[in-house]
Protein backbone atom coordinates (compact mmCIF):
# COMPACT_ATOMS: atom_id res chain seq x y z
CA UNK A 1 0.00 0.00 0.00
CA UNK A 2 1.60 3.31 -1.07
CA UNK A 3 2.50 5.89 1.49
CA UNK A 4 -0.04 8.66 1.99
CA UNK A 5 1.08 11.90 0.34
CA UNK A 6 2.94 14.28 2.64
CA UNK A 7 1.14 17.52 3.40
CA UNK A 8 2.84 20.54 4.96
CA UNK A 9 0.63 21.89 7.76
CA UNK A 10 1.50 25.41 6.67
CA UNK A 11 -0.36 24.82 3.40
CA UNK A 12 -3.61 25.07 5.32
CA UNK A 13 -2.84 28.71 5.85
CA UNK A 14 -2.65 29.25 2.10
CA UNK A 15 -6.07 27.84 1.29
CA UNK A 16 -8.03 30.75 -0.23
CA UNK A 17 -11.41 29.46 0.94
CA UNK A 18 -10.34 28.76 4.49
CA UNK A 19 -12.23 30.65 7.18
CA UNK A 20 -10.23 31.14 10.33
CA UNK A 21 -11.77 32.31 13.57
CA UNK A 22 -9.96 35.48 14.70
CA UNK A 23 -9.31 33.97 18.13
CA UNK A 24 -7.69 30.89 16.52
CA UNK A 25 -5.66 32.77 13.91
CA UNK A 26 -2.60 33.24 16.09
CA UNK A 27 -2.60 29.49 16.97
CA UNK A 28 -2.74 28.53 13.29
CA UNK A 29 0.28 30.71 12.53
CA UNK A 30 2.18 29.19 15.45
CA UNK A 31 1.40 25.69 14.14
CA UNK A 32 2.67 26.70 10.71
CA UNK A 33 5.96 27.87 12.20
CA UNK A 34 6.28 24.58 14.11
CA UNK A 35 5.67 22.59 10.90
CA UNK A 36 8.36 24.59 9.11
CA UNK A 37 10.83 23.75 11.86
CA UNK A 38 9.97 20.04 11.69
CA UNK A 39 10.23 20.03 7.90
CA UNK A 40 13.66 21.59 8.05
CA UNK A 41 14.79 18.87 10.43
CA UNK A 42 13.57 16.11 8.04
CA UNK A 43 15.18 17.64 4.98
CA UNK A 44 11.78 18.15 3.38
CA UNK A 45 10.96 21.32 1.44
CA UNK A 46 9.47 24.17 3.47
CA UNK A 47 6.37 25.99 2.40
CA UNK A 48 5.67 29.15 4.29
CA UNK A 49 2.21 30.70 4.55
CA UNK A 50 1.59 34.29 3.53
CA UNK A 51 3.11 35.60 6.70
CA UNK A 52 5.26 38.04 4.80
CA UNK A 53 2.16 39.62 3.33
CA UNK A 54 0.64 39.94 6.79
CA UNK A 55 3.80 41.68 7.99
CA UNK A 56 3.50 44.10 5.08
CA UNK A 57 -0.12 44.92 5.96
CA UNK A 58 0.86 45.39 9.59
CA UNK A 59 3.62 47.79 8.59
CA UNK A 60 1.21 49.77 6.42
CA UNK A 61 -1.25 50.00 9.28
CA UNK A 62 1.47 51.06 11.69
CA UNK A 63 2.78 53.73 9.34
CA UNK A 64 -0.76 54.97 8.67
CA UNK A 65 -1.51 55.16 12.39
CA UNK A 66 1.75 57.00 13.00
CA UNK A 67 0.96 59.43 10.18
CA UNK A 68 -2.51 60.08 11.58
CA UNK A 69 -1.05 60.65 15.03
CA UNK A 70 1.48 63.10 13.59
CA UNK A 71 -1.19 64.96 11.60
CA UNK A 72 -3.43 65.12 14.67
CA UNK A 73 -0.55 66.32 16.81
CA UNK A 74 0.46 68.92 14.25
CA UNK A 75 -3.17 70.06 13.99
CA UNK A 76 -3.34 70.49 17.75
CA UNK A 77 -0.06 72.38 17.77
CA UNK A 78 -1.19 74.54 14.85
CA UNK A 79 -4.55 75.24 16.52
CA UNK A 80 -2.80 76.05 19.80
CA UNK A 81 -0.38 78.43 18.11
CA UNK A 82 -3.07 79.91 15.88
CA UNK A 83 -5.43 80.59 18.77
CA UNK A 84 -2.62 81.94 20.93
CA UNK A 85 -1.56 84.16 18.04
CA UNK A 86 -5.06 85.62 17.90
CA UNK A 87 -4.73 87.07 21.38
CA UNK A 88 -3.73 90.65 22.03
CA UNK A 89 -1.64 90.98 25.19
CA UNK A 90 -1.41 94.22 27.17
CA UNK A 91 0.49 94.75 30.42
CA UNK A 92 -1.01 97.57 32.49
CA UNK A 93 0.72 96.63 35.74
CA UNK A 94 3.18 99.54 35.47
CA UNK A 95 0.26 101.99 35.21
CA UNK A 96 -1.37 100.88 38.47
CA UNK A 97 -0.54 102.11 41.95
CA UNK A 98 -1.70 101.73 45.56
CA UNK A 99 -3.07 98.31 44.72
CA UNK A 100 -5.02 96.50 47.47
CA UNK A 101 -3.57 93.44 49.13
CA UNK A 102 -5.26 90.13 48.57
CA UNK A 103 -7.03 88.90 51.68
CA UNK A 104 -5.99 85.56 53.16
CA UNK A 105 -8.87 83.11 52.98
CA UNK A 106 -9.48 79.45 53.71
CA UNK A 107 -9.52 77.04 50.82
CA UNK A 108 -7.36 74.68 48.78
CA UNK A 109 -6.47 77.51 46.37
CA UNK A 110 -6.60 81.28 46.15
CA UNK A 111 -9.79 82.93 44.92
CA UNK A 112 -9.52 84.52 41.48
CA UNK A 113 -10.90 87.89 40.38
CA UNK A 114 -11.11 88.63 36.66
CA UNK A 115 -12.26 92.05 35.42
CA UNK A 116 -13.98 91.91 32.03
CA UNK A 117 -14.45 95.13 30.08
CA UNK A 118 -16.56 95.25 26.93
CA UNK A 119 -15.75 98.10 24.57
CA UNK A 120 -18.66 99.91 22.95
CA UNK A 121 -16.67 101.32 20.04
CA UNK A 122 -18.58 101.38 16.75
CA UNK A 123 -15.35 101.63 14.75
CA UNK A 124 -14.23 98.65 12.69
CA UNK A 125 -16.02 96.02 10.66
CA UNK A 126 -19.11 94.63 12.35
CA UNK A 127 -19.11 97.06 15.26
CA UNK A 128 -21.67 99.58 13.95
CA UNK A 129 -24.42 96.99 14.13
CA UNK A 130 -26.99 99.43 15.55
CA UNK A 131 -26.32 102.09 12.90
CA UNK A 132 -24.44 104.30 15.35
CA UNK A 133 -20.80 105.33 15.29
CA UNK A 134 -18.13 106.52 17.67
CA UNK A 135 -15.29 105.36 19.87
CA UNK A 136 -17.28 105.44 23.13
CA UNK A 137 -16.02 103.90 26.34
CA UNK A 138 -16.60 100.66 28.17
CA UNK A 139 -20.11 99.44 27.56
CA UNK A 140 -19.81 96.63 30.11
CA UNK A 141 -17.76 96.00 33.23
CA UNK A 142 -18.11 92.64 34.95
CA UNK A 143 -16.11 91.19 37.82
CA UNK A 144 -15.89 87.39 37.60
CA UNK A 145 -15.09 85.93 41.02
CA UNK A 146 -14.05 82.28 41.40
CA UNK A 147 -14.09 81.02 44.99
CA UNK A 148 -11.07 79.40 46.61
CA UNK A 149 -12.90 76.08 46.95
CA UNK A 150 -13.85 76.28 43.24
CA UNK A 151 -17.51 75.68 44.09
CA UNK A 152 -18.95 79.14 43.39
CA UNK A 153 -18.55 81.76 40.70
CA UNK A 154 -20.17 85.19 40.40
CA UNK A 155 -20.38 87.59 37.51
CA UNK A 156 -21.08 91.04 39.01
CA UNK A 157 -22.02 93.80 36.56
CA UNK A 158 -21.37 97.47 37.26
CA UNK A 159 -23.77 99.91 35.53
CA UNK A 160 -21.81 102.11 33.16
CA UNK A 161 -23.67 105.23 34.33
CA UNK A 162 -22.96 104.66 38.03
CA UNK A 163 -21.83 107.90 39.66
CA UNK A 164 -18.54 107.43 41.53
CA UNK A 165 -15.50 109.36 42.72
CA UNK A 166 -12.83 108.41 40.23
CA UNK A 167 -9.28 108.07 41.60
CA UNK A 168 -6.21 109.43 39.84
CA UNK A 169 -4.98 107.24 36.98
CA UNK A 170 -1.73 106.69 35.11
CA UNK A 171 0.25 107.46 38.27
CA UNK A 172 -1.34 110.88 38.62
CA UNK A 173 -1.16 111.90 34.96
CA UNK A 174 -4.98 111.72 34.96
CA UNK A 175 -6.19 113.60 38.05
CA UNK A 176 -8.88 112.32 40.36
CA UNK A 177 -12.42 113.66 39.92
CA UNK A 178 -15.61 113.52 41.97
CA UNK A 179 -19.07 112.50 40.87
CA UNK A 180 -18.08 110.90 37.57
CA UNK A 181 -19.82 108.27 35.48
CA UNK A 182 -18.21 104.86 35.81
CA UNK A 183 -17.37 104.40 32.13
CA UNK A 184 -15.67 107.82 31.89
CA UNK A 185 -12.54 106.13 33.29
CA UNK A 186 -12.28 103.91 30.23
CA UNK A 187 -12.89 106.79 27.83
CA UNK A 188 -10.21 108.92 29.52
CA UNK A 189 -7.58 106.38 30.51
CA UNK A 190 -8.52 103.07 28.88
CA UNK A 191 -8.53 99.69 30.64
CA UNK A 192 -5.75 100.68 33.06
CA UNK A 193 -7.82 103.54 34.48
CA UNK A 194 -10.87 101.27 34.81
CA UNK A 195 -8.80 98.69 36.70
CA UNK A 196 -7.39 101.42 38.96
CA UNK A 197 -10.88 102.75 39.59
CA UNK A 198 -12.27 99.30 40.38
CA UNK A 199 -9.50 98.35 42.79
CA UNK A 200 -9.60 101.66 44.66
CA UNK A 201 -13.39 101.71 45.06
CA UNK A 202 -13.87 98.04 45.97
CA UNK A 203 -10.66 97.04 47.76
CA UNK A 204 -10.45 93.93 45.56
CA UNK A 205 -7.22 93.03 43.78
CA UNK A 206 -7.71 92.19 40.10
CA UNK A 207 -5.80 88.98 39.24
CA UNK A 208 -6.58 89.03 35.51
CA UNK A 209 -8.23 91.42 33.09
CA UNK A 210 -9.85 90.97 29.70
CA UNK A 211 -11.32 93.41 27.19
CA UNK A 212 -13.77 92.18 24.56
CA UNK A 213 -14.96 93.94 21.41
CA UNK A 214 -18.44 93.62 19.93
CA UNK A 215 -17.38 92.10 16.62
CA UNK A 216 -15.87 89.11 18.39
CA UNK A 217 -19.04 88.67 20.41
CA UNK A 218 -21.06 88.41 17.20
CA UNK A 219 -18.73 85.77 15.77
CA UNK A 220 -18.81 83.74 18.99
CA UNK A 221 -22.60 83.50 18.84
CA UNK A 222 -22.51 82.39 15.20
CA UNK A 223 -19.78 79.84 15.95
CA UNK A 224 -22.05 77.93 18.37
CA UNK A 225 -25.00 78.09 15.99
CA UNK A 226 -26.94 80.82 17.78
CA UNK A 227 -28.14 81.31 21.36
CA UNK A 228 -31.65 80.84 22.72
CA UNK A 229 -33.52 83.81 24.18
CA UNK A 230 -37.07 84.35 25.37
CA UNK A 231 -38.66 87.62 24.25
CA UNK A 232 -41.94 88.51 25.99
CA UNK A 233 -42.91 91.29 23.57
CA UNK A 234 -41.91 91.98 19.98
CA UNK A 235 -38.87 94.26 19.72
CA UNK A 236 -39.29 96.68 16.83
CA UNK A 237 -36.54 99.27 16.51
CA UNK A 238 -35.59 98.96 12.86
CA UNK A 239 -33.90 102.36 12.89
CA UNK A 240 -31.23 100.67 15.03
CA UNK A 241 -31.27 97.44 13.05
CA UNK A 242 -33.37 95.19 15.25
CA UNK A 243 -36.71 93.44 14.82
CA UNK A 244 -37.45 90.32 16.87
CA UNK A 245 -40.90 88.83 17.29
CA UNK A 246 -42.07 87.67 20.71
CA UNK A 247 -41.34 84.08 21.64
CA UNK A 248 -38.49 81.72 22.46
CA UNK A 249 -35.97 81.18 19.69
CA UNK A 250 -32.28 81.02 18.85
CA UNK A 251 -30.87 84.24 17.46
CA UNK A 252 -27.79 84.69 15.29
CA UNK A 253 -24.72 86.78 16.04
CA UNK A 254 -25.92 89.94 14.31
CA UNK A 255 -29.32 89.75 16.01
CA UNK A 256 -27.69 88.95 19.35
CA UNK A 257 -25.41 91.96 19.14
CA UNK A 258 -28.36 94.26 18.54
CA UNK A 259 -30.32 92.51 21.28
CA UNK A 260 -27.73 92.99 24.04
CA UNK A 261 -26.98 96.56 22.93
CA UNK A 262 -30.61 97.63 22.68
CA UNK A 263 -31.86 99.90 25.41
CA UNK A 264 -34.85 102.10 24.66
CA UNK A 265 -37.08 99.66 22.74
CA UNK A 266 -36.89 96.87 25.33
CA UNK A 267 -38.29 96.68 28.83
CA UNK A 268 -38.21 99.96 30.74
CA UNK A 269 -35.44 101.41 28.55
CA UNK A 270 -32.93 101.65 31.40
CA UNK A 271 -29.27 100.75 31.40
CA UNK A 272 -29.97 98.47 34.38
CA UNK A 273 -32.46 96.58 32.23
CA UNK A 274 -29.89 96.20 29.50
CA UNK A 275 -27.36 94.85 32.02
CA UNK A 276 -29.86 92.26 33.20
CA UNK A 277 -30.56 91.24 29.60
CA UNK A 278 -26.82 90.90 28.93
CA UNK A 279 -26.47 88.69 32.01
CA UNK A 280 -29.31 86.45 30.83
CA UNK A 281 -27.77 86.18 27.39
CA UNK A 282 -24.30 85.32 28.73
CA UNK A 283 -25.89 82.66 30.97
CA UNK A 284 -27.70 81.15 27.99
CA UNK A 285 -24.56 81.25 25.85
CA UNK A 286 -22.58 79.58 28.65
CA UNK A 287 -25.12 76.76 28.60
CA UNK A 288 -24.72 76.44 24.84
CA UNK A 289 -20.92 76.43 24.97
CA UNK A 290 -20.87 73.81 27.73
CA UNK A 291 -23.41 71.61 25.95
CA UNK A 292 -22.43 68.34 24.31
CA UNK A 293 -23.36 69.79 20.93
CA UNK A 294 -20.49 72.27 21.21
CA UNK A 295 -17.86 70.38 23.20
CA UNK A 296 -18.13 67.25 21.03
CA UNK A 297 -18.00 69.15 17.74
CA UNK A 298 -14.40 70.06 16.85
CA UNK A 299 -15.57 72.43 14.10
CA UNK A 300 -17.99 74.28 16.36
CA UNK A 301 -15.61 74.36 19.33
CA UNK A 302 -12.63 75.58 17.30
CA UNK A 303 -14.87 78.15 15.61
CA UNK A 304 -15.96 79.48 18.99
CA UNK A 305 -12.40 79.58 20.33
CA UNK A 306 -11.15 81.26 17.17
CA UNK A 307 -13.83 83.95 17.40
CA UNK A 308 -13.29 84.41 21.12
CA UNK A 309 -9.52 84.75 20.97
CA UNK A 310 -9.65 87.24 18.09
CA UNK A 311 -11.84 89.55 20.16
CA UNK A 312 -9.79 89.48 23.36
CA UNK A 313 -7.06 91.63 24.85
CA UNK A 314 -5.65 89.93 27.93
CA UNK A 315 -3.01 90.39 30.62
CA UNK A 316 0.34 88.53 30.40
CA UNK A 317 -1.00 85.90 32.80
CA UNK A 318 -3.42 84.78 30.05
CA UNK A 319 -1.09 85.31 27.11
CA UNK A 320 -1.56 81.91 25.45
CA UNK A 321 -4.13 79.14 25.16
CA UNK A 322 -2.28 76.97 27.66
CA UNK A 323 -2.74 79.58 30.37
CA UNK A 324 -6.35 80.19 29.39
CA UNK A 325 -7.06 76.45 29.36
CA UNK A 326 -5.53 76.17 32.82
CA UNK A 327 -7.87 78.93 34.00
CA UNK A 328 -10.84 77.22 32.33
CA UNK A 329 -10.05 73.97 34.14
CA UNK A 330 -10.59 75.82 37.41
CA UNK A 331 -14.29 76.09 36.52
CA UNK A 332 -14.79 72.44 35.53
CA UNK A 333 -16.37 71.19 38.76
CA UNK A 334 -18.68 74.12 39.46
CA UNK A 335 -22.36 73.26 39.36
CA UNK A 336 -24.05 75.64 36.86
CA UNK A 337 -26.54 76.54 39.59
CA UNK A 338 -23.61 77.99 41.55
CA UNK A 339 -22.64 80.29 38.67
CA UNK A 340 -24.67 83.46 39.21
CA UNK A 341 -24.85 86.76 37.36
CA UNK A 342 -26.03 89.86 39.20
CA UNK A 343 -25.83 93.66 39.18
CA UNK A 344 -24.14 95.53 42.01
CA UNK A 345 -26.88 96.95 44.28
CA UNK A 346 -27.83 100.46 43.17
CA UNK A 347 -30.34 103.21 43.77
CA UNK A 348 -31.52 106.18 41.75
CA UNK A 349 -29.44 109.31 42.25
CA UNK A 350 -31.84 111.90 43.73
CA UNK A 351 -30.14 114.75 41.86
CA UNK A 352 -29.44 112.93 38.62
CA UNK A 353 -31.22 110.24 36.55
CA UNK A 354 -28.05 108.17 36.65
CA UNK A 355 -27.37 105.59 39.33
CA UNK A 356 -25.31 105.48 42.50
CA UNK A 357 -24.27 102.38 44.42
CA UNK A 358 -26.58 101.42 47.27
CA UNK A 359 -25.19 100.74 50.76
CA UNK A 360 -25.49 97.00 50.05
CA UNK A 361 -22.79 97.36 47.41
CA UNK A 362 -20.16 97.64 50.16
CA UNK A 363 -21.44 94.38 51.61
CA UNK A 364 -21.09 92.65 48.24
CA UNK A 365 -17.53 93.86 47.68
CA UNK A 366 -16.49 93.00 51.24
CA UNK A 367 -17.84 89.45 50.98
CA UNK A 368 -16.15 88.98 47.60
CA UNK A 369 -12.84 90.27 48.98
CA UNK A 370 -13.15 87.77 51.86
CA UNK A 371 -14.30 85.02 49.47
CA UNK A 372 -17.60 84.50 51.27
CA UNK A 373 -20.74 83.32 49.41
CA UNK A 374 -23.25 86.07 48.71
CA UNK A 375 -26.43 85.80 50.73
CA UNK A 376 -29.83 85.24 49.18
CA UNK A 377 -30.78 88.82 49.97
CA UNK A 378 -27.85 90.04 47.85
CA UNK A 379 -28.66 87.69 44.97
CA UNK A 380 -32.42 88.08 44.94
CA UNK A 381 -32.58 88.85 41.22
CA UNK A 382 -29.43 86.96 40.18
CA UNK A 383 -29.54 84.85 37.01
CA UNK A 384 -28.23 81.30 37.24
CA UNK A 385 -26.24 79.69 34.44
CA UNK A 386 -28.26 76.55 35.13
CA UNK A 387 -31.57 78.21 34.33
CA UNK A 388 -31.53 81.40 32.27
CA UNK A 389 -34.93 83.15 31.89
CA UNK A 390 -36.93 81.14 29.38
CA UNK A 391 -40.54 81.86 30.22
CA UNK A 392 -41.10 78.30 31.39
CA UNK A 393 -41.06 78.99 35.12
CA UNK A 394 -44.16 80.97 35.99
CA UNK A 395 -44.42 82.43 39.45
CA UNK A 396 -47.51 81.71 41.49
CA UNK A 397 -47.80 84.98 43.35
CA UNK A 398 -47.15 88.22 41.47
CA UNK A 399 -47.89 91.28 43.53
CA UNK A 400 -46.81 93.67 40.80
CA UNK A 401 -48.10 92.84 37.32
CA UNK A 402 -47.37 96.08 35.52
CA UNK A 403 -43.66 95.39 34.88
CA UNK A 404 -42.41 98.09 37.22
CA UNK A 405 -38.76 97.79 38.14
CA UNK A 406 -39.30 99.05 41.66
CA UNK A 407 -40.27 96.47 44.23
CA UNK A 408 -42.59 97.25 47.09
CA UNK A 409 -41.36 96.67 50.66
CA UNK A 410 -43.73 93.71 50.98
CA UNK A 411 -42.63 92.07 47.73
CA UNK A 412 -41.20 88.57 48.04
CA UNK A 413 -37.80 87.67 46.53
CA UNK A 414 -39.63 85.96 43.68
CA UNK A 415 -41.68 89.09 43.04
CA UNK A 416 -38.57 91.26 42.97
CA UNK A 417 -36.80 88.90 40.58
CA UNK A 418 -39.83 88.89 38.26
CA UNK A 419 -40.07 92.67 38.33
CA UNK A 420 -36.36 93.01 37.50
CA UNK A 421 -36.75 90.54 34.63
CA UNK A 422 -39.79 92.39 33.24
CA UNK A 423 -37.91 95.69 33.42
CA UNK A 424 -35.12 94.11 31.38
CA UNK A 425 -37.49 92.78 28.73
CA UNK A 426 -37.03 89.16 29.83
CA UNK A 427 -39.57 86.38 30.22
CA UNK A 428 -40.66 85.60 33.77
Amino acid sequence: MPDEPWVDDAAAVDQPDAVVDPDEEADVLDDADDADDEGAGNGKPKRRGKVKKRHTVARVLAVTTLALAMVTGLTVVYSFRHLSGNLNVADYSQDLQNRPEKKKVEGPKEPLNILIMGTDTRQGEGNNIDNQAGEGGSDTTILVHLSADREHAYGISIPRDSMVDRPACDKGAIPAASYQMWNAAFAIGGPACTIQQFEQLTGILVDHYVTVDFNGFQEMVDAVGGVEVCIPETIDDRSHGIYLEAGTREISGRQALSYVRQRYAVGDGSDIGRLKRQQAFVASMSNKVLSAGTLTSPTRLLGFLNAATKSLTVDPGLSNMGKIAKLGIEFRNINPSNIQFLTIPWTVDPSNPNRVWAPEAKVVWRRIALDKPLTRRLTVDAISAARPPDGQEKTKNKKNKNGSASASPSATPTDQADQAAAAAGLCT
